[in-house]
């Protein structure tokens, strides 16, 4: 019996129960993938856009080159984790974009770890670093954003702040989240050329979340 190919298969299936079948296929495969687009769409082109994606691109580098330096597969379980969590609380909530929540979390947990870091905002406010998550929220309200979506992103954040780092810290605590050897091995992370030198992990080069620096 020679060999016969999947498509021939398909082929084969009475059209009108090949087409629904696989227009639920499709349809199923769509709704998965806007659980991850839903974190990705920022709104349409304006200065709502421009803030967040400046912030997420900022934030997010100097996470991944200062305290994820070298653990690649950390920073993915904690994308993970904040992706979950946020579609979970979203679900409550009815909103169905969440990409302005991802980025407050990646700058709450920043802050967090940056507590020193003085920061400029605006050129009207400074502050210390772990306010910039309520700084933002409270801007986002000025550009009538959702609060919920904010509170939501700073939430997430806040918990896995006290999970990663506050937790294991205290008596008898202990790290919960733990990465999967399967991460490790895909992100392992390859030699770094001598010469390289990361980017100091401070706001700066933006004049909304800038210039700040560690006080002497």
């Amino acid at each position: 019996m020679p060999h016969r190919t999947f498509r021939q298969e398909y082929m084969e299936i009475p059209p009108v129960t090949r087409t629904y079948t696989t227009a639920c296929i499709i349809t199923t495969i769509l709704v998965v993938w806007r659980l991850v687009t839903t974190f990705l769409y920022f709104g349409s082109l304006g200065f709502n856009f421009l803030f967040n994606i400046i912030f997420t691109y900022r934030y997010c580098r100097m996470l991944e080159e200062g305290s994820f330096r070298g653990r690649t597969a950390d920073f993915v379980v904690m994308i993970l984790f904040g992706a979950f969590f946020m579609t979970i609380c979203a679900l409550f909530c009815s909103l169905l974009f969440l990409g302005q929540a991802f980025t407050i979390m990646i700058v709450y947990i920043w802050a967090r770890r940056n507590p020193l870091i003085r920061i400029n905002f605006f050129g009207l406010l400074n502050f210390q670093a772990p306010y910039l998550p309520w700084v933002i929220l409270g801007f986002g309200i000025l550009l009538g954003n959702s609060i919920f979506v904010d509170l939501i992103g700073i939430m997430v954040g806040h918990v896995y702040f006290f999970l990663e780092d506050i937790f294991p810290q205290k008596s008898g605590g202990i790290r919960l989240l733990k990465t999967p050897k399967l991460l490790k091995q895909l992100f392992e992370p390859t030699p770094e050329e001598p010469a390289y030198v990361p980017e100091e992990e401070r706001p700066g080069g933006f004049p909304w979340g800038a210039e700040g620096r560690r006080p002497d």
